[in-house]
């Protein structure tokens, strides 16, 4: 009697599973197929200076004036954005894929600049000049980098088997990002020193590794996924202005989370 009932449970057990098999529409199964994304994503610099970063920045204008005083740091902040865009997937085999995700995103990038006080302009160490000073309104002092981005990464999906309405994976890959924000938007040409944008050239390209989990339904596929990425190249446009001069380079950091359906 044990046997037959561990035989019928194991009959439905399969039925169920190959029923399963069956959900999302065998999208798994096609060459080929499309889909839509949309992404919360976290961004932040990692950011290399100058070995003589710290020193204060000399006004053209006046010789022996400074237009902000000597800095204590500088670093940056995760600033938040989302995106959303397509997903055009090749099936490799039952273990791999290979990915192109084409989306646009918004994401603006923070740095701080942190100050010994609220004063701005010194003269020369040993010769000071209260009244000369231009206060700081923020100290730190924060400076935005607008962003509006269209990115193309391509990525290698890598998956486990199939298990019910279940599939883990491992993604790795590149991509290649540009910036549309309008250069008006970005035309400090007539600013207040303290008033200069820091830039970042338009044409960036990342390497990606990430993690996800494939959830099948009747209809679709569901996807959540956590994408680490990084530029391979710096992304700062140098100027000889006081927020771009200490900075040697600036590799832009993305996290994003994802959530495709297929």
């Amino acid at each position: 009697m044990t046997k037959r009932l561990i035989a019928v449970y194991a009959l439905l057990l399969s039925g169920f599973a190959a029923n399963a098999q069956n959900w999302a529409g065998g999208v798994d199964d096609e060459a080929l197929h499309f889909g839509f994304m949309f992404q919360y994503i976290s961004s932040e610099y990692k950011i290399l200076k100058k070995t003589d970063w710290r020193n204060p920045y000399p006004n053209p204008d006046i010789p022996g004036k400074y237009i902000t005083d000597s800095l204590n740091s500088i670093y940056s902040k995760s600033a938040t954005g989302f995106g959303l865009g397509f997903v055009v997937n090749f099936r490799l085999g039952e273990n791999a894929d290979i990915r192109f995700t084409p989306g646009l995103s918004f994401a603006d990038r923070m740095l701080y600049y942190e100050y010994p006080n609220s004063g701005g302009p010194h003269t020369d160490p040993g010769v000071p000049e209260p009244n000369t000073y231009v206060s700081l309104e923020e100290n730190p002092l924060t400076k935005k980098v607008p962003s509006t981005m269209v990115d193309f990464p391509l990525g290698l999906k890598i998956k486990s088997n199939r298990l019910m309405n279940f599939r883990a994976y491992f993604l790795t890959g590149i991509k290649y990002s540009t910036d549309i924000v309008s250069k008006k938007k970005l035309d400090d040409s007539g600013n207040d020193w303290l008033e200069k944008y820091v830039k970042n050239q338009r044409h960036i390209l990342s390497y990606e590794v990430g993690v996800g989990f494939d959830l099948y339904f009747e209809f679709f596929k569901m996807t959540p996924e956590l994408k680490f990425s990084q530029s391979i190249n710096s992304v700062l446009k140098p100027e000889d202005q006081p927020f771009s001069k200490p900075l040697d380079k600036l590799f832009l950091r993305n996290i994003q989370f994802s959530l495709f359906f297929e």
